[in-house]
């Protein structure tokens, strides 16, 4: 065995990197691009999330689209915009919360997660950031709209 990885055939010999890396730096670097040109359209960057959400397998499909509508009601100054090659929603410019595929990432659950802009801190200096999503109901709906109104608060 020559100690390399398993998907030397998918490896660039420049940059060791895998097509899946690639494409990810590729995708990040056009989210990037988009971000710093302010000539863009309003909305454009919205229309890339809805766009990237009916890309996604059916179950992740449904609960991205679901979240999108929780998100969007919960804190409609929140901005929709990809983050990652994912759907974030950002205030100033900087990402609050966002949706992780599980089918994209290979993963068995998907993930809501909110990051450091997001005003969530709770006494005793412990508190949730991410939350595994499998399917969402009335109450966890609920909870998420909560929490999102939270950490714009």
């Amino acid at each position: 065995m020559s100690g390399t990885a398993n998907n030397e055939k998918d490896a660039s010999p420049a940059s060791g990197s895998s097509k899946a890396g690639r494409a990810a730096m590729k995708g990040r670097a056009e989210e990037l691009h988009a971000e710093f040109h302010s000539d863009r359209p309003p909305g454009k960057a919205e229309a890339a999330v809805l766009a990237k959400i009916a890309e996604m397998a059916p179950p992740d499909r449904a609960l991205a689209e679901r979240l999108h509508g929780i998100i969007t009601t919960a804190a409609p100054g929140l901005v929709p915009k990809l983050w990652h090659g994912q759907p974030a929603y950002a205030r100033n410019g900087k990402v609050v919360c966002f949706f992780r595929s599980g089918y994209d990432d290979k993963e068995r659950y998907s993930t809501f997660g909110f990051t450091a802009q997001a005003n969530l801190d709770e006494p005793g200096g412990i508190w949730p950031t991410a939350y595994a999503l499998t399917e969402l109901d009335e109450a966890g709906a609920a909870v998420l709209g909560e929490l999102v109104r939270k950490a714009v608060g």
